[in-house]
């Protein structure tokens, strides 16, 4: 039997086990969504925005492991979502958007609604494709899915003309694929393994440096064993929250521009640094001239481009973080030779010095919210439970720094390209991803602003999203910046017409609620919390002046950072000086 484009395409996404399709329709897309409102197997999630589409599919992607899916139409239905799709490639999320395109008779020719969605995207995907015939398209389809989800992850584009979407043809999807061009690798070099693995156990003064791609590659649990069976301090990236947790004792806390003293400073005076899954971005490493200085360092990646792209590394080992991890432990548990422990003694005396300087420390206040109380009463009242959503700014770097996060894929926020307005959306595609999770996103009265229509989805959905708005009334982080490097110029990053949030919650049909007083933030919490169908805004009204610390400023080195007022007086503080 015959199918058209439109049904193969619904067909294809069944056979691949999509569940959800978040998207917007348009004329260049129409049949498509004909087609889907024939079936219900394949969830069509309708957002109010193209961008709030891709980054409920990224959300969905990073919570879950699973391929988020997008379905835009053309001209500004893909355009409006490119934001979203370079935010999924800068962090290596698997999505797969589906944009219509104009009949296939009229491209080139300026149509309406038409632009190069090939060409605008090309920068900021893994991949994409433009369908010529449909009989292309189911296995279009399947190389798209495998190239987003297998080797590094990241966004695919599939260009489907409207005239392909009518003709007919077999349909037959593909139950594997192979592409000639495309192999990664996923076995490491076991000679470059036990080279490794070697340096490590010799070394005085260990370092694990891990990131995103431990998620990524769903090796927490590997990650975790090998640290705990040496006994070696470990650090994540900001994408890496989670991929050991925030509780164990080995843990020294997130590093780079706003890590912990502890974690910085260890990474300056490590001997050997074992990097996995991480790609030595630069917001990690400060000035490259002054990074580890004294490390011989060695770097699991599965993508060969990222290893020494930065920062020149020893011992290379391209693969899957799982693979390599099980060779490393079962190298160390099966040979005779094992960690110093009268160095890692030292080493551990020097690192706890560190921490005892308890850098987050901050002012309290009776008067005003400290927004990192705000991050301290969500973790204690979850019990470090839920998923947290983020918008980008100082808020991220608060929650970040305060929420403790003892599981992968619970920690949401966008790293590479630090995209405001990605937190609500984001927060809709985990919500559907594990709706009986708790999901509560975390942003700024700035960031919240750019994705905000998206209040309309989740009362469409009844999604019981708990958002934290941090309200200072200033872009914040722009604001931070503006104080310590352009002596208190603040251009154009004070918010002046604020909406009442309340009212704008509640005119979405969701709760609304006021904070001003720090007394009455445990409070709010808790009775928000207790609202477990209802979407609940809490809009917490904060210290203006509150900056983000640690900071490492732009040029300078780890080991030179930035400490809160707290810390004045005190030694690191004189040396950091």
């Amino acid at each position: 039997m015959e199918l058209t484009g439109a049904e193969i395409f619904v067909r294809c996404l069944r056979d691949e086990g999509v569940e959800y399709v978040f998207g917007y329709p348009g004329g260049a897309s129409l049949h498509i969504y004909d087609a889907l409102y024939k079936q219900d197997e394949v969830k069509h999630i309708l957002v109010r925005h193209e961008q709030g589409a891709a980054h409920a599919a990224d959300g969905y992607a990073r919570s879950s492991g699973k391929p988020g899916v997008v379905l835009v139409t053309s001209g500004p239905g893909v355009t409006n979502t490119v934001t979203g799709i370079a935010t999924a490639y800068m962090d290596s999320i698997p999505i797969v958007v589906f944009s219509g395109q104009v009949a296939t008779s009229l491209i080139g020719n300026d149509a309406f609604q038409e632009v190069d969605a090939v060409g605008i995207t090309r920068p900021c995907v893994k991949h994409n494709f433009l369908v010529k015939d449909v009989r292309d398209l189911a296995v279009t389809i399947k190389k798209a899915f495998y190239i987003a989800t297998t080797g590094r992850p990241g966004p695919v584009l599939v260009d489907i003309p409207k005239d392909i979407t009518a003709h007919k043809t077999e349909y037959h999807y593909p139950k594997a694929i192979s592409l000639r061009s495309y192999s990664p690798v996923t076995k490491g070099h076991s000679g470059q393994i036990r080279k490794a693995v070697d340096l490590i156990l010799q070394a005085k003064r260990p370092m694990f440096y891990t990131g995103g791609g431990v998620i990524l590659g769903e090796s927490s649990r590997q990650l975790t064993e090998l640290v705990r069976l040496l006994g070696y301090p470990c650090t994540n990236t900001l994408m890496g929250l989670g991929a050991f947790p925030a509780t164990d004792p080995l843990f020294v806390g997130m590093l780079g521009m706003h890590g912990t003293y502890e974690a910085n400073m260890a990474m300056h005076e490590c001997d050997v640094l074992v990097a996995i899954g991480a790609r030595f971005d630069d917001r990690v490493t400060g000035d490259l001239s002054k990074f580890c200085p004294h490390a011989r360092i060695v770097h699991v990646d599965i993508d060969p481009s990222s290893i020494s792209k930065n920062v020149p590394v020893e011992i290379p080992i391209v693969g899957s973080v799982d693979n390599v991890l099980r060779d490393m432990i079962k190298l160390v548990k099966e040979g005779k030779q094992r960690p110093d422990k009268a160095a890692l003694q030292v080493w551990w005396k020097q690192i706890n010095e560190w921490r005892s300087l308890e850098c987050l420390k901050y002012e309290h206040s009776d008067k005003l919210i400290k927004p990192q109380s705000v991050l301290e009463n969500l973790y204690k009242l979850t019990k470090g439970n839920a998923f947290v959503t983020s918008d980008v700014g100082q808020h991220q770097m608060w929650a970040a720094q305060f929420y403790k996060f003892d599981k992968p894929r619970r920690w949401i926020n966008s790293g590479g390209l630090g995209t405001m307005g990605f937190g609500l959306p984001a927060a809709i595609g985990v919500q559907f991803a594990h709706p009986e999770e708790t999901v509560v996103c975390v942003t700024g009265e700035a960031s919240i602003q750019m994705c905000i229509q998206e209040l309309s989805t989740c009362k469409q959905y009844s999604l019981p999203i708990k958002i934290v708005n941090l309200n200072n009334r200033y872009m914040g982080m722009v604001r931070q910046w503006q104080e310590f490097f352009y002596d208190r110029r603040y251009s154009h990053s004070y918010m002046d017409a604020l909406p009442d949030f309340i009212k704008l919650a509640e005119s979405y049909g969701h709760v609304g609620m006021l904070i001003e007083k720090p007394s009455d933030v445990e409070g709010a919490l808790k009775e928000a919390f207790k609202l477990k169908d209802r979407l609940v805004f809490m809009d917490f009204i904060t210290d203006q002046t509150e900056n983000v610390y640690p900071m490492i400023a732009a040029g300078k080195g780890q080991h030179e950072m930035h400490l809160s007022p707290c810390h004045r007086d005190s030694t690191a503080e004189r040396e950091l000086a």
